[in-house]
């Protein structure tokens, strides 16, 4: 009726169809107006029913008027992560990921809502560009606060290759100081953005200050919830009753005892053995965690949330208070504790014969120590260490016996026996790094991954045999991708490799054997690991090439996982007789959850730990700028490349820096110059000078001596 009032709803329908029906030609705003016969009376309805629409992401406002979003193949995303020059955005249609110039962001920032449209790709992978910013998050930065003539800004670690104004200064940070800062107001680009400092970490020289920022941008907390806390303590007050071990199997007779580094305070396992008529057999002794950590307590919500412990330095920051980590659930020498424990029975050559899963209580006879076990097995421990060890001295050595076969059965599957390098931070009373040197793995700790690797074996055949929800830990196949890269490097370092269509471990542990002695072998490792996936946590069992086993999950370590706190929770209801219907009915979608949340605090804290670290070992070569030292080209890129040292500690040689020559890139593992002939290639050893070493980046810079 005419009298009748329209609705901004449908005005929005009017301008969907008017869109529509033009296709991709552009409408200026009266355009519209004429053809959804808007009434004077009712234009600032229409206004709104257009506002809603761009707010939407329904409509674009181009320059030469409005389209409809879905006629443009516009679509709307959310900013996942951005850096200095580039970013990426996830589809909300369908989760695809796309790469997005620096210069086509928008000023956008992480968890924003955007509207976004595909632009011609340089790599075959999805680029776009971002067109509007729909909904804006709260935003938060890190970086170094800097004072120019009366003004300060924030160089950003992340986001702008540009400083940032500070517009208030609200804890009195000073220049120089790394900080946290808040976006109050919003530019089209990042660099137009305003900021509030909100909170100081003190020096940006200081390697401490820098991973304090690097834990707040990353959400870690090091304090806990009230209401977690105050659960934690009590737990602990509460202590051990003869109500908790009534219905357990009680092993506190048997020699039982951990063994860990010596700094550990959160022991969560401890090691039984014994010789059989048939072979061994061996008890891996677990934390029983779930039974206090109940579903969906204070305590279950923040671990969840956290997902695992966080090592940095020497410090970590815990999953579970230390009230749990460090003292109820810790298996404490001399000292009553709940433990969940594997039993398993193995023949002479270490097949598994059988498994039991237990709720138990346990008393450890001693707190093991690595360094201290490797000198009992080499022969070099002394009086007051044979002495500490006298009552478990006969189970050591047996121990021994069975690692040695378990370590030549993963041979002859055809596990690859791949390194990884890991560094110790050496930190003074100032919290200084004043060294950096390799972490070495003796017997003792290779027996230990041996008897985890069975627990954790055991475990997940358990659940796929009896076809029930888990969390399995997998390593899915190398990409075919990744495969075909390996190849090529291999083929250039004129590396021999076995001829195959479809990769298997033993492929990998082949190639690793026969360069064992080569000169080549760290970055002939390295690219072996490069070229496989990435090892995550699933509901579904697809098996761990690295390990070559079907079979394989994460029970060992619920203090510091949550995945294993997950399926100690699962297999306590196996063991007390709950029927697979049940369990499935309870834990089909929790196990996903667990999985998806697990995998992606993992991703978290490697990062974490790796800025961290990257931050302690620049702190350290600063005070060795000038220095020269021997290393390995690591990795090749087309602006340089990486230089390890002896150390572990990684520095770039940038391209620029070698004025020799003009140097090109092979686009793999070389860069050669194009007078002299003379190259820089992936495993060469060189000497370099330690010319830059920026603590607050983690950056260090060489050049070749």
């Amino acid at each position: 009726m005419a009298g009748t009032k329209h609705s901004v709803n449908y005005y929005k329908n009017k301008i969907l169809l008017v869109l529509n029906q033009a296709g991709k030609k552009p409408l200026t705003r009266n355009d519209i107006i004429a053809k959804s016969k808007c009434r004077k009376s009712e234009s600032d309805i229409f206004k709104n029913a257009l506002d809603e629409l761009r707010n939407e992401g329904l409509i674009f406002d181009q320059k030469k008027g409005y389209v409809l979003c879905s006629r443009m193949g516009y679509f709307k995303a959310t900013v996942k992560r951005i850096t200095k020059t580039f970013g990426f955005i996830e589809k909300d249609e369908d989760k695809t990921e796309v790469f997005i110039p620096g210069k086509f962001l928008m000023g956008s920032m992480p968890g924003d809502k955007v509207l976004a449209a595909l632009i011609p790709s340089r790599t075959g992978k999805p680029e776009g560009e971002v067109l509007s910013v729909l909904e804006q998050t709260a935003a938060t930065i890190t970086g170094v606060l800097q004072q120019e003539y009366s003004e300060l800004f924030i160089v950003p670690d992340i986001m702008s290759k540009t400083a940032v104004r500070v517009v208030e200064n609200k804890c009195g940070a000073k220049p120089g100081d790394k900080i946290i800062a808040e976006i109050i107001s919003r530019g089209t680009s990042h660099s137009a953005h305003k900021a509030a400092v909100i909170s100081t970490f003190g020096s940006s020289e200081k390697a401490s200050s820098c991973a304090m920022a690097v834990l707040r941008t990353s959400g870690i907390s090091i304090e806990f919830p009230e209401d977690t806390a105050a659960e934690a303590k009590k737990l602990s007050d509460k202590g051990i009753s003869a109500e908790d071990i009534r219905d357990r199997l009680d092993l506190r007779d048997e020699k039982i005892f951990t063994i860990d580094s010596a700094e550990s305070k959160d022991l969560d396992d401890a090691i039984s053995i014994e010789k059989t008529s048939g072979g061994y057999r061996l008890g891996v002794h677990i934390a029983d965690v779930s039974n206090y950590v109940k579903p969906n307590s204070p305590l279950d919500r923040e671990a969840l949330v956290r997902g695992t412990s966080v090592y940095y330095a020497d410090r970590v920051i815990p999953m579970l208070p230390k009230e749990l980590s460090n003292g109820i659930c810790s298996l404490n020498p001399d000292e009553d504790r709940l433990a969940f424990s594997c039993l398993i029975d193995l023949d002479s050559e270490a097949k598994i014969t059988g498994y039991k899963f237990s709720k138990t209580v346990i008393r450890s006879a001693v707190k093991g120590v690595y360094k201290e076990i490797n000198r009992i097995l080499s022969g070099s421990a002394d009086e007051e260490i044979i002495q500490k060890y006298d009552a478990v001295k006969e189970n050591i050595f047996l121990m021994n016996e069975l690692a040695d076969i378990l370590i030549e059965n993963r041979d002859k599957r055809g596990a690859p026996s791949l390194e990884t390098t890991e560094s110790k931070l050496i930190i003074d009373e100032t919290d200084t790094c004043v060294d950096v040197i390799p972490r070495t793995r003796g017997k003792s700790e290779m027996i230990i991954e041996e008897f985890m690797l069975l627990a954790n074996q055991c475990a997940a055949n358990l659940a796929r045999t009896s076809k029930i929800p888990f969390v399995y830990r997998i390593h899915e196949d190398p990409s075919l991708e990744k495969i075909a890269d390996m190849k090529d490097f291999l083929t250039r370092m004129n590396i021999e490799y076995p001829h195959f269509s479809s990769v298997k471990p033993g492929h990998f542990a082949e190639i690793l054997k026969n360069n064992r002695d080569s000169e080549k072998f760290p970055v002939i490792n390295n690219i072996l690991l490069r070229s496989m996936a990435k090892a995550k946590y699933a509901p579904d069992p697809v098996g761990h090439f690295g390990l070559a086993l079907e079979d394989y999950s994460h029970f060992t370590s619920p203090i510091r996982r949550y995945p294993d706190l997950a399926i100690h929770r699962i297999l306590s209801d196996v063991i007390s007789g709950a029927d697979q219907q049940w369990l499935t009915k309870r834990y089909q979608s929790f196990a996903a959850s667990a999985s998806e949340r697990a995998t992606a605090t993992e991703i978290t804290a490697v990062k974490i730990e790796r800025d961290c670290e990257a931050c302690y070992m620049a702190e350290f070569m600063k005070s060795h700028l000038g220095d020269e030292f021997d290393g390995i080209i690591s990795s090749v890129t087309d602006f340089g490349f990486y230089v390890e040292l002896e150390n572990t500690v990684e520095g770039l040689v940038h391209i620029n820096t070698l004025e020799d020559d003009t140097y090109e890139y092979d686009g793999l593992v070389s860069l050669k110059g194009e007078r002299s002939g003379k190259t820089f290639a992936l495993g060469d050893k060189v000497r370099v000078q330690c010319t830059a070493a920026n603590v607050n980046s983690g950056n260090i810079d060489f050049r070749i001596v």
